[in-house]
């Protein structure tokens, strides 16, 4: 699925102006000293948090040239930070994300963790988000399988509506061979869940 990419700018003025108005929303004066600065603070952040909206992640999946590796790749614990569009609230967790190259096409370690961070760097729901990275390697990359899992603590449900902080949302996305071969995917979850460090397990 194509990851649409906006090219306009992020708009500081209408973003401070829409603060103002929820600072007096809230009952609260825009105008004293502690909330003075407060709509330019929150425009700047919200272009930074939500600057992923700007990149085009495909353009992090460029093939390493000369590499023939063929056997799974996992990256694990990978940080992310997102918006929630619903109550625009952050949610934060780690993503885990396996694939089995085909014909030697890998790319660097950082540039996988570079596709989560434009990705989550939007108003997102978390199971978009993963459809998302595993479908852009997918396509990308033409593994022979991929399998995406993120695994976060999100806001909106941690400080208000059921109010059950350090409750985390689970989602996965499981594309080609780790869809077909049952031994493929439990082989990466094992790996995800415990995995080898040091020629121990742990």
């Amino acid at each position: 699925m194509p990851v649409k990419i906006k090219e306009n700018k992020v708009d500081l003025k209408k973003i401070e102006r829409g603060v103002k108005l929820i600072i007096e929303g809230v009952c609260e004066d825009p105008k004293r000293s502690g909330l003075k600065e407060t709509p330019q603070r929150v425009a700047q952040m919200f272009s930074e948090i939500l600057g992923g909206i700007m990149e085009n992640p495909s353009e992090q999946l460029q093939v390493i040239q000369g590499e023939k590796h063929d056997e799974m790749v996992l990256l694990k614990n990978i940080p992310l930070y997102s918006m929630c569009e619903h109550h625009l609230l952050p949610f934060a967790g780690v993503a885990h994300i396996a694939y089995i190259p085909k014909g030697g096409r890998i790319v660097g370690l950082s540039k996988i963790a570079r596709v989560v961070d434009i990705l989550s760097r939007r108003l997102q729901v978390q199971e978009r988000l993963t459809k998302q990275v595993a479908d852009l390697i997918m396509d990308h990359l033409k593994p022979l399988g991929v399998m995406v899992v993120i695994e976060a603590e999100h806001m909106c449900m941690s400080m208000r509506g059921a109010k059950k902080p350090k409750s985390l949302a689970v989602t996965s996305a499981v594309r080609g061979s780790f869809r077909t071969h049952g031994e493929t995917r439990a082989e990466a979850m094992t790996l995800i869940k415990g995995g080898i460090f040091g020629g121990k397990e742990v």
